[in-house]
């Protein structure tokens, strides 16, 4: 089946790429998680849209992804959040609010997307994620989890 991928979906794609794929991945896991749609002639308008998109959004140079990339490994992120009597939180921590955090604390704004977290982040202290800025460029960012 053709699809058109509408967000980055690693070992597939990026956001604007037409793809195929096995029929029971797109209509089971990509399409309702809103990752792809299916291709049709009319959905070329939207790839168009996508892409343009995506290239707003995008860091274009290693360079860049570099600098970038500086500026968030020397940032100190604390990230205020809910947490019971033991250090537990209420929930988990998300990419978003990890987003948010990053350019609270005064480093480069991050689209939520690009952070990679290994595995859910429910405790207080010190985490340390990814943030994937360019093909190959990967910043570690050190968060500190504390209670609100």
């Amino acid at each position: 089946m053709k699809i058109i991928l509408t967000h980055e979906v690693s070992g597939l794609g990026t956001a604007g790429d037409v793809v195929d794929v096995k029929d029971g991945y797109a209509r089971n896991y990509l399409v309702p998680r809103g990752f792809a749609i299916r291709w049709t002639k009319g959905g070329e308008k939207d790839v168009a849209q996508i892409r343009r998109g995506r290239k707003i959004r995008e860091i274009a140079t290693i360079e860049q992804a570099n600098e970038v990339k500086g500026q968030l490994e020397g940032v100190k992120v604390n990230l205020g959040t809910r947490a019971g009597d033991a250090g537990r939180l209420f929930g988990s921590v998300t990419p978003a609010d990890i987003a948010a955090a990053i350019e609270a604390s005064g480093g480069p704004k991050v689209d939520k997307r690009r952070v990679e977290v290994g595995s859910p982040i429910k405790t207080l202290g010190s985490h340390q994620v990814t943030v994937r800025l360019h093909a190959d460029v990967v910043a570690k960012v050190n968060i500190d989890v504390v209670a609100a």
